[in-house]
């Protein structure tokens, strides 16, 4: 069964505050797919992206009394699950071995250890303003988003095809324009492709 997004999802998110499991069921199976699909759009991994989304909504359940039912509930998910994603990317960097097997040449290790995450992030955000209107919303939410090429074709009332070229050309517009000196590529295609 799909399950649609949610018209009443601030109710669904009081009574989850409240400790109501049906709530929680409810609010797991409208976005626990959308939310897996943003976590292997970034992790590549089925087995992780799975862990990813129970860990998302094991904070969740952990923390519903702080709940918020006047904010997004949709953002505050996918916020946590790039916090995860971000967490395990620094954990990966750590171990030393990652990036000795898979950083081209061209960076020493020294280099590898000053990488900020989140000025990554923000660089990526800057390059992905400066495309085209349309293409950076297809991006954004393909990749920010985690929305199939099927949602997002039906959300824009657009062809599928048009959204694979829109996809296409905005990660070919990103790989002409990372700055090797700033940014290790692989890190980038780790996380956009």
């Amino acid at each position: 069964m799909k399950y649609p997004l949610l018209e009443n999802e601030a109710q669904f998110v009081r009574s989850l505050s409240q400790g109501n499991i049906l709530a929680f069921n409810t609010l797991f199976r409208a976005y626990s797919g959308r939310l897996y699909r943003f976590a292997y759009g970034y992790l590549k991994s089925e087995a992780v992206s799975e862990e990813l989304v129970q860990e998302v909504f094991t904070r969740i359940w952990e923390n519903r009394k702080s709940l918020k039912s006047e904010y997004s509930f949709r953002s505050y998910l996918f916020t946590i699950a790039f916090n995860i994603i971000k967490k395990q990317f620094r954990r990966e960097a750590c171990n030393s071995e990652y990036f000795r097997t898979r950083v081209t040449e061209d960076f020493d290790l020294e280099t590898t250890k000053k990488i900020n995450y989140d000025s990554l992030h923000q660089y990526i955000s800057e390059l992905v303003d400066k495309m085209p209107g349309r293409r950076r919303e297809i991006f954004i939410k393909s990749r920010f988003e985690g929305l199939s090429i099927k949602e997002i074709s039906k959300d824009l009332n657009i062809s599928h095809k048009t959204v694979e070229n829109q996809l296409t050309d905005a990660l070919k517009f990103l790989r002409n324009n990372i700055r090797r000196e700033s940014i290790p590529v692989i890190l980038f295609f780790t996380l956009f492709i």
